[in-house]
């Protein structure tokens, strides 16, 4: 096994050294772990309001997953095993033992293999918007939307204006955010995603692999969040999900979409704070 250890970056940010796939990300808090995971696209970023509520409760480790932000962008290597493996990478690199891990979207999916891969270093799981029975033709739609952001922005408020009609209940910090950690200046002097677009259809085509079984199988205690409104999770997905596993939590935010991480932080703060206090 190789030796972990941790550079910083500017920002705050720190960075996996000696890793197969070097990822960056930001630790605040103190007291136990909680290793967050994005969706499709986004960044370490999205889960500020959230680690700004735990900041006193918890130690949250908010990560640029590969192909994302500041970490690594392999050629190949989206499977969902290889982004679950990337959570024991950060554990190591923080020195912790175990954690608690939250995801949305393809960060749930993520976070739920990890706990199937890894029961002794993942103790609890929340889920945020995604299950293995999203439809296909819901995959579709989110490769054409993805594939139309991989694009050259002018300027800032180009890209905040974009971001805010993609995401029309997010508000404005949420969008800043997207902006300021999502996006980097090209040699014309626009804006281009950071995001790798190859890793991007690779994973979008790794959602067509469900991961039924790892959902099934992992023992971890579990909370599932859905905004009333998702475009991702329609409600037979998530009524198949419960039937699955019926000794979760599970919780529908009736004003909100997929995006709930940054349109109401509260709500998953809450929820993260309940697998806690059963785990710890």
């Amino acid at each position: 096994m190789p030796t972990i250890t941790t550079e910083p970056l500017a920002g705050g940010l720190e960075r996996t050294r000696g890793a197969e796939v070097d990822l960056a990300f930001r630790v605040r808090g103190s007291g136990p772990v909680v290793v967050m995971l994005h969706g499709t696209s986004a960044s370490h970023a999205v889960w500020e309001p959230i680690a700004d509520r735990l900041i006193d409760e918890a130690t949250t480790v908010a990560v640029d997953q590969r192909g994302h932000g500041r970490s690594d962008k392999p050629a190949t290597g989206y499977a969902a095993a290889d982004f679950a493996d990337d959570v024991v990478t950060v554990l190591d690199a923080v020195g912790a033992q175990t954690a608690v891990v939250v995801g949305h979207s393809l960060g749930a999916r993520n976070a739920w293999v990890a706990a199937a891969r890894h029961p002794d270093r993942i103790r609890g799981v929340v889920c945020v918007d995604y299950t293995p029975w999203v439809e296909r033709r819901v995959l579709d739609v989110l490769r054409e939307r993805v594939a139309a952001g991989d694009r050259e922005f002018p300027e800032a408020a180009a890209v905040r204006a974009y971001l805010q009609e993609r995401y029309p209940l997010l508000p404005a910090d949420a969008v800043a955010r997207r902006a300021e950690w999502g996006y980097r200046p090209t040699g014309s002097g626009g804006l281009r995603p950071l995001a790798d677009p190859s890793a991007l259809m690779q994973l979008i085509d790794g959602f067509h692999a469900p991961h039924e079984s790892e959902f099934r199988a992992f023992t971890a205690p579990a909370r599932h969040v859905r905004g009333a409104g998702s475009a991702i999770v329609s409600d037979a997905a998530w009524a198949s999900a419960a039937a699955a596993r019926p000794g979760d939590a599970w919780r529908v935010v009736a004003d909100a979409d997929h995006y709930v991480p940054e349109e109401h932080p509260g709500v998953v703060a809450e929820e993260i704070r309940r697998v806690l206090s059963a785990v710890h």
